[in-house]
């Protein structure tokens, strides 16, 4: 166990040490972080930073996510609250501004009829469960495009009231049977051949969607039945951003030829502190080749694995010029129900055809003036909130190689954006 630094040991000494309890289980990673079971009561005897707290638990001591503790009586109080939000979450599908974005992503709707389309005969007389329909789009192209013995239409929002009637309008309510209510707590008359979906949020995983997914998998999808999408992968790049910066940060070091540079701290955390999403990457401002760094795979996944998940990555700069940060995009599978038939592919990234979820950046507090040649090693871990389960923070850590110079350089960072909470 490391002794607590002299810095902290001075903060010991300034504040009096606080009963906090675990709001959910954590793994140490290093003999400097404590490992944590959800109820455990810790006393913290210092907060260095805002992410990571000094605790002690049954006489060790170590760092903890601060994210993951709450004092004794907001603990208690905190199981009254609704963890998952759901009368803003489901709120705003029940209106049409996001059904309208959705709907208007041609290159996600028509992936999604590719999928129908390409495998109609296979459906036929196959049951299929969408789940999270939305308006049932996907419902309406298996009971149009294919021959399915049954649909059900699964939507949590009010929307469901409006879905009904589309489905009727379409003269699709012999096969299409619209439930409304959370997957977790739906009744299906029956087993399904095909759970299809479309989950998927900012950097993949935003809103947490796919523990539905995986627990109507788990409750209605048949032995030997079909996921759609199939597999999921996260894709990262280091990239330049010399737009986003100019116009967050650049831009107050000579206002109308006045000098505003003391609100740059400020802009730092406004801007720079949290992901920008619907961030519209151009291919050239790629520094390196993208990499995969996360991938899941729908019949495998379970629901505990959504706490933490982690990816290593290492590229070699083909550019030289300023690295601002990092952008992440996704892709998603459907594999074929066609023996040997090729699988379609939905892509959100800079070389793809666009989408509603453009790319997401991550911005470095300052940019690094990077050279063709160098190193960028690392990690990503995807941290799912404890208490706000639609919310999560991503933490990136790199370090950049550099043999440019005589001597060989190395500059190493790290950052934590929190998407929300």
């Amino acid at each position: 166990m490391n002794p607590l630094p002299l810095r902290m040991q001075k903060m010991e000494d300034e504040e009096p040490p606080e009963e906090y309890v675990a709001l959910c289980s954590f793994t140490g990673n290093g003999s400097d972080q404590l490992s944590v079971s959800r109820g455990d009561r810790l006393i913290v005897h210092a907060k260095p930073s805002s992410e990571w707290w000094w605790a002690e638990l049954r006489g060790v001591n170590g760092y903890v996510p601060a994210s993951h503790l709450l004092q004794g009586d907001a603990a208690e109080e905190q199981e009254v609250e609704d963890p998952w939000q759901d009368e803003e979450y489901f709120g705003s599908y029940g209106t049409l501004r996001l059904h309208l974005e959705m709907l208007s992503d041609k290159t996600r709707t028509e992936a999604y009829r590719q999928v129908i389309v390409s495998n109609s005969a296979s459906l036929q007389k196959k049951v299929v469960l969408d789940l999270g329909c939305g308006t049932g789009i996907v419902s309406l192209f298996c009971a149009k495009l294919a021959q399915p013995a049954a649909v059900y239409a699964v939507e949590a929002s009010s929307m469901a009231e409006y879905t009904r009637e589309l489905v009727k309008q379409n003269a699709c309510e012999e096969v299409v049977t619209v439930l409304q209510g959370r997957a977790e707590a739906v009744q299906l008359p029956e087993q399904v051949d095909i759970l299809v979906s479309e989950w998927m949020g900012n950097c993949l995983l935003f809103e947490y969607m796919v523990e539905s997914v995986l627990l109507a998998r788990d409750r209605w999808l048949r032995e030997g039945g079909t996921m759609w999408p199939s597999s999921a992968t996260l894709t990262l790049v280091p990239c330049r951003a010399h737009s986003y910066y100019a116009e967050k940060m650049a831009f107050w070091e000579k206002t109308y030829g006045l000098d505003f540079t003391p609100l740059q701290p400020l802009a730092l955390q406004e801007f720079f502190a949290k992901p920008k999403f619907s961030h519209v990457m151009e291919p050239d401002d790629c520094l390196a080749s993208p990499q995969d760094v996360i991938r899941l795979d729908m019949y495998a996944l379970q629901v505990a694995d959504l706490e933490e998940m982690r990816g290593q990555f290492q590229f070699c700069l083909e550019k030289s010029g300023l690295f601002h940060g990092f952008t992440a995009w996704f892709s998603v599978c459907f594999k074929s129900l066609v023996e040997g038939g090729a699988p379609v592919e939905l892509n959100t990234g800079p070389n793809a055809e666009p989408t509603h979820w453009k790319q997401t950046l991550f911005m470095l507090d300052e940019p690094i003036i990077a050279h063709a040649g160098d190193s960028i090693r690392g990690s990503i871990i995807l941290r799912r909130n404890p208490v706000w389960r639609r919310h999560m923070t991503v933490t990136l850590h790199w370090d950049i190689s550099s043999r440019v110079k005589e001597a060989a350089s190395c500059q190493a960072g790290s950052k934590t954006f929190p998407m929300w909470r």
